[in-house]
């Protein structure tokens, strides 16, 4: 084996073979024994060394390809922000240099730099407009949370926050300790609570975003994350605030504890529901009940329809992970459902064993959010849902035994969000997506083209009449030529388009620069068969800022080309794009 032409497993034959020396070789006394194992242990203690330096490699190559594309589009960058971002490469290189040349080296760089007439360091570009940032190694977990982000100062003290704050920053209390949360659920849970609520133009969703934008600012959470994707998803409790919200006056301010009066937390593996009345308070008074750690659920009969006050009801996982696995003893309990007439919020997220929703959950005439994400067992939606008059929030995705989607949604007419909508064969999906043309307050859209999909003439093309939709997703569980040929119109808001599994190949007609409407500035694409993302067009280039390409084995892309291709990017993520797992990057300006 030649160690030069392959590096990576020169350690690991080395180690191998130590190992077998001292396990075969019977002439060696205890001496060489003991500089066999000593080498051993050195040797071990240094096999990721040819990892990190790929690793190191890889930072300083993408950042001289930054500094590539930068000097290619001098022509369309005033001079200000152009010297600060090559003052900031600058230090980029001069960081990724010292993580790969021997020491001395670095600051024998650093002498000879000394003598020129101006030399900036990083510090002197913590306050600029224009900001580069870059994971400072690819061996370093993506999804850590960002440390600089806890050393931070907390700006406001709780007591000083604005009111509307206090009660959804309470709220996340009941999650455990360095808990991750899940911002577009935890959202959805306070418009249930009531804490959010539409403001003028505003959704109430995009009230919630700006609560969670605001306690960010403040430093009361903390994103989730290595700190590059400008897009906050998730996020924990500040550990430095925490104690100090446990431990809150209820006779000076608001206080956790005042706050759970009301409020069911279910926190046990397994829970019994209709047993002794928690903390001697009556079921009928409970308002909140919330799945906080509980994998089986069984229900007392009756002792859900006596509830009359409950108008937020978290059966479900509020984890992300899929191995939050949650059973019930039986789908009974949804039939006494139908009393609750101030229910706003139902969340059966991840929840198996529930093959169908009874006909009766269609009486809860103020049910808002209906959240079924990752019901397995779910085969389908009542076929009355056109009662739920309320409803501004309808997930059925990753409900794979659904191919139907019942006519009656499209009369629906207060959605806003609709993710998980199937098409199936002809005869089992009675609502098409050219019957959602009147949904005109919906602005977030999924669709899933299911493993019998018929796609009719003009399906995806009656896309463009929905005209507030700001997000598509279309995710493809069948492959083949026909269903990456379907022809495709978007709305001319659209702003984020979202593919998993596309089918095809090349990049299709409707995806093209000229293609898609000037305002989409993100762009997902994961799964599927992907080779290149060449388009053909010289006149025309996507808009996109945000690029986020994951688990597509078959494209190639070169980093130059990248940038070719998107001129106006800010952030790139590249997870498992030929194997390969990629540094991100982000432009901040």
């Amino acid at each position: 084996m030649s160690f030069r032409t392959n590096p990576k497993k020169a350690i690991p034959f080395v180690l191998k073979r130590l190992r077998m020396t001292r396990t075969t070789c019977k002439t060696l006394d205890k001496s060489c024994d003991d500089k066999l194992e000593k080498l051993t242990s050195q040797i071990d203690q240094i096999k990721d060394l040819f990892m990190a330096v790929k690793g190191n490699e890889d930072e300083l190559l993408d950042t001289l390809a930054l500094l590539d594309r930068h000097l290619r589009t001098i022509g369309n960058i005033d001079k200000e922000k152009f010297q600060s971002d090559m003052e900031t490469i600058s230090q980029r290189i001069k960081d990724s240099t010292e993580k790969l040349l021997p020491k001395g080296w670095a600051s024998q760089g650093e002498t000879q730099a000394s003598v020129s007439p101006k030399v900036t360091t990083s510090s002197s570009q913590d306050h600029k407009t224009a900001e580069l940032h870059s994971i400072p190694s690819s061996s370093q977990h993506k999804d850590e949370l960002h440390e600089e982000n806890l050393s931070q100062k907390v700006e406001v003290s709780f007591e000083k926050l604005e009111t509307h704050l206090k009660p959804c920053l309470l709220s996340l209390l009941v999650f455990p300790e360095d808990a991750v949360i899940n911002k577009r659920h935890t959202i959805y849970w306070w418009i249930g609570e009531g804490f959010v609520r539409s403001s003028g133009e505003k959704t109430a969703e995009e009230v919630g975003e700006g609560v969670v934008e605001e306690l960010l600012n403040c430093q009361m959470i903390v994103a989730y994350g290595n700190g590059l994707n400008p897009v906050v998803k998730k996020f924990k409790i500040n550990p430095r605030i925490r104690v100090e919200l446990m431990t809150l006056d209820s006779e000076k301010t608001l206080s956790f504890q005042e706050f759970s009066n009301q409020r069911a937390w279910l926190e046990q593996r397994k829970v019994v529901l209709g047993g002794d009345d928690k903390d001697n308070l009556k079921p009928k008074q409970w308002k909140t009940i919330f799945n906080v750690g509980a994998s089986y659920l069984s229900f007392e009969p009756e002792w859900l329809a006596k509830m009359k006050s409950l108008e937020v009801l978290q059966l479900g996982r509020w984890q992300d992970s899929p191995s939050h696995h949650i059973e019930v003893a039986s789908e009974e309990f949804l039939n006494e459902l139908r009393v609750h007439k101030r229910l706003k919020y139902l969340s059966l997220r991840g929840i198996s064993r529930i093959p169908e929703l009874p006909p009766s959950i269609a009486q809860l005439e103020n049910l808002e959010i209906l959240d079924l994400k990752a019901c397995h067992s779910l085969e389908a939606l009542p076929t009355n849902i056109a009662s739920m008059k309320s409803l501004t929030h309808l997930d059925v995705s990753e409900c794979y035994l659904l191919d139907s989607m019942p006519k009656g949604i499209e009369k629906l007419t207060q959605l806003e969000v609709l993710k998980g909508f199937v098409i199936g064969s002809s005869s089992k999906t009675p609502c098409r997506i050219s019957d959602l043309a009147n949904l005109k307050k919906l602005k977030r859209f999924s669709v899933h083209i299911g493993s019998e999909a018929v796609i009719q003439e003009m399906e995806f093309e009656s896309l463009k009449e929905l005209s507030a939709v700001k997000c598509v997703k279309i995710s493809w569980g069948v492959s083949g030529e026909k269903y990456s040929d379907i022809q495709v119109l978007f709305p001319s808001s659209l702003e984020k388009l979202d593919l998993e599994g596309f089918p095809g190949s090349a990049i299709p007609e409707w995806l093209k620069p000229s293609r898609v409407p000037g305002a989409m500035r993100k762009l997902y694409i994961k799964g599927g068969k992907l080779k290149s993302l060449d388009h053909g067009e010289i006149c025309h280039k996507w808009h996109v800022e945000i690029l986020r390409l994951r688990y597509l084995k078959q494209l190639q892309i070169e980093e130059r080309k990248l940038h070719k291709l998107f001129p106006s990017l800010r952030y790139v993520e590249r997870t498992k794009v030929l194997n390969h797992s990629f540094p991100e990057w982000r432009l901040e300006e």
